[in-house]
């Protein structure tokens, strides 16, 4: 198996828009201001950044200028996905000359009443096979409809190119079965932060949170307490942040997030049609919820 240290915090970055458009300034000044808070690395073209309402040019524009501005030290990932095999091999390749170290590769799922664990196994075989860098799988049902499936994970854990897997169920107890029947030096990485605590404990190394983006201090204070065993100090921050978690993903989206990076100091900006902004009192609403997590103080 290819090895790649994924040991640490990822935000799944959102992509800036101004009238529309890229907005690369943006995305420059808020990766550097992510890139000093300890975070491993970023995931560009994730569900997060979009990616579904970017266009082919677009994602190689954006991931060019991500990479480009990136610290040597940030570890950075491709949301790399498609509904075809051949499109989601191209887009990875291109992505991996751009110098994306790695792929995270959401599941085909317009057909997804055809999309087995058969399927899905040779999709992903064939992708890792023909991949010039490691592939991530990515679990995903809310979006998706469908579920990656423990017996299935296993078996593409032993591919040598097939690195991880990035879970965003929310169930622990499937974290558990995919850490226990994965193949050694599998990373199985927490994909929502109401799960950070309950991942870490059982042994994932890491994990790529939507939270990231907005608390991603937060997030690694979350890790680091679990990981020395300061379970009370843990938890205390992780009940205090899933109020948070749950407004910039279940609640309110896309939106609510680039609305609490706008409140938190980033740029979010705008969303990219047919999504809309958040309503002023959804604002007042989240805004609310960021000053009882501490994550903004009254003006």
């Amino acid at each position: 198996m290819n090895s790649l240290d994924l040991r640490g915090i990822f935000p799944p970055i959102a992509t800036p828009f101004i009238d529309g458009n890229l907005a690369l300034e943006k995305l420059g000044s808020n990766i550097s201001r992510w890139s000093k808070t300890g975070i491993k690395g970023i995931v560009v073209l994730g569900s997060n950044g979009e990616a579904a309402y970017l266009s082919e040019s677009e994602k190689r524009e954006l991931m060019q200028a991500a990479i480009s501005v990136s610290p040597k030290n940030i570890f950075v990932i491709a949301g790399t996905g498609c509904e075809s095999t051949s499109e989601t091999i191209r887009l990875t390749n291109d992505c991996a000359k751009l110098g994306a170290k790695a792929a995270l590769v959401i599941p085909p799922h317009f057909f997804g009443a055809k999309m087995n664990d058969k399927a899905l196994y040779s999709h992903y075989r064939k992708t890792a096979d023909e991949a010039t860098i490691p592939l991530l799988l990515y679990n995903v049902p809310k979006f998706v409809h469908l579920a990656l499936t423990p017996d299935l994970v296993s078996r593409l854990s032993e591919h040598p190119n097939i690195i991880g897997i990035k879970d965003s169920s929310g169930d622990v107890s499937l974290i558990g079965e995919y850490l226990r029947r994965s193949a050694e030096g599998f990373n199985v990485l927490v994909g929502t932060a109401g799960a950070l605590f309950g991942g870490i404990a059982l042994g994932c190394p890491g994990g790529i949170l939507a939270l990231a983006n907005i608390a991603p201090e937060a997030c690694i204070k979350i890790l680091e307490r679990t990981q020395a065993g300061d379970y009370e100090a843990a938890r205390s921050l992780q009940i205090r942040m899933i109020p948070v978690d749950k407004a910039v993903t279940a609640a309110y989206g896309v939106a609510g997030l680039k609305a609490a990076l706008d409140l938190v100091g980033y740029f979010g900006g705008e969303v990219r049609s047919p999504l809309l902004p958040l309503e002023e009192h959804e604002k007042k609403t989240l805004a609310a919820i960021l000053r009882k997590a501490e994550l903004i103080h009254e003006d």
